[in-house]
């Protein structure tokens, strides 16, 4: 049976469309075409957040993703150079496409240093407009995030047929290791601290502990927390090893965010953060690194259905009672019936029931699913870097 278009909205439905959304099912997704020309393999997800567009569009951890976007009007504060989250802006690694209801409209934000459609377009993100992102968003919620083909052409012409054939023959998200394309080449320090009003980014002077951060696809506001701690942090490539980390004398040692497949990282990265479990220095992960730390402990993970991405998600604290309202991305997630005895899970999603937590018992070790650096989102789970830095400190106090 011959697949159908997913309708567009009524404005555009008189014109030519000059982007598509081609799914590996065959179903054509029609509208208008912003940001970068190209044709481009992806992942179609949904994100629930009403701000934070840019922090989403260049958060690593989208890498190989196209994000639709349920909030209908995106583009109004335009883009500046201060709210860009990945590590090493001239990547550009990301989401590669990015899909809106309505046009982008002209940025009013006295922070605007830019218009999202340029921006789009030196980023090299392939943009689709005027879509029922609501059709899409259930369509992806019944069926599961589907693998896509994204095109703009301002002509309008394309080879239907063809897209279609590389749409159904991409492998997907599983089993790829994107972390080694999004990480770091070589060891950096960091010190910027958070943004605050009227000043903007400052930077720690007066560091007292030594953070040492693996980059698997850090977002900036991540290091900026860990900073905010008084710490010296220094940010190492993905595949460092375990002792070439802990021969720079760590007081604590972060596991970072990132995109692709955690088994495929895993590959290299889970022996690695066996060792430093070893080690018995303190030790934090977010998302990917959460996964990996999983992986270590002796847990799996699996590929979920539609993935979370927003920054509305209700988490629980499962130690504390207390119920969290948290920015959440990530496709993969450890898998609650495989947590070995000596893995106690401590954050739990009020949304399916699915893990965001762990803490390994009797070590200092601990990591979350969601993202507490909360850019974008609510500030709700920030105490998780103090609960750190309370780790740190006691490590310290035992070692002495």
């Amino acid at each position: 049976m011959q697949k159908k278009s997913i309708k567009i909205n009524q404005p555009w439905i008189e014109m030519k469309p000059t982007a598509l959304l081609v799914l590996a099912d065959g179903t054509i997704i029609e509208g208008k075409g912003v940001g970068a020309k190209g044709v481009v393999e992806a992942e179609v997800c949904f994100n629930t957040a009403m701000t934070g567009y840019e922090e989403i569009l260049t958060d690593p951890s989208y890498t190989g993703q196209i994000v639709t976007f349920t909030f209908p009007h995106i583009g109004n504060v335009g883009i500046n150079q201060e709210d860009i989250e990945m590590l090493n802006p001239t990547n550009r690694l990301g989401a590669v496409g990015a899909i809106f209801k309505a046009d982008i409209t002209h940025p009013s934000n006295y922070r605007a240093a830019e218009n999202l459609d340029a921006w789009l377009k030196a980023c090299g993100i392939i943009g689709l407009s005027r879509i029922d992102t609501r059709a899409l968003t259930a369509f992806i919620r019944e069926k599961g995030v589907p693998n896509a083909i994204i095109a703009h052409d301002p002509t309008g012409n394309f080879d239907i047929e063809v897209l279609k054939k590389r749409a159904a023959s991409w492998r997907g998200l599983e089993g790829l290791d994107l972390a080694s394309d999004v990480s770091c080449s070589q060891s950096q320090q960091w010190s910027e601290i958070p943004w605050a009003w009227s000043k903007g980014y400052s930077k720690e002077t007066h560091t007292q502990y030594h953070v040492v951060a693996v980059d698997y696809g850090v977002k900036r506001n991540i290091l900026r927390l860990l900073a905010a701690l008084c710490a010296k942090v220094t940010i190492v490539p993905a595949r460092t090893s375990a002792e070439d980390i802990l021969a720079m004398n760590p007081d604590g040692i972060f596991l970072s965010n990132g995109p692709g497949d955690p088994i495929a990282t895993g590959s290299y990265a889970v022996p690695t953060i066996a060792k430093l479990i070893e080690s018995g220095n303190p030790l934090f992960g977010i998302c990917l690194g959460h996964q990996m730390l999983a992986l270590a402990s002796g847990a799996k993970t699996v590929k979920m259905h539609q993935g979370h991405h927003g920054a509305n998600h209700p988490v629980k604290d499962v130690q504390t009672g207390k119920v969290e309202i948290v920015s959440m991305n990530h496709g993969f997630a450890v898998d609650t019936k495989t947590l070995p005895k000596n893995v106690e899970e401590t954050h739990i999603s009020l949304f399916d029931g699915s893990n965001c937590g762990i803490q390994l018992k009797g070590k200092p070790i601990f990591s979350v699913q969601h993202h507490p650096e909360a850019s974008p989102g609510p500030h709700d789970s920030h105490y998780l870097f103090r609960r750190f830095l309370k780790l740190i400190k006691e490590h310290n106090n035992r070692v002495a």
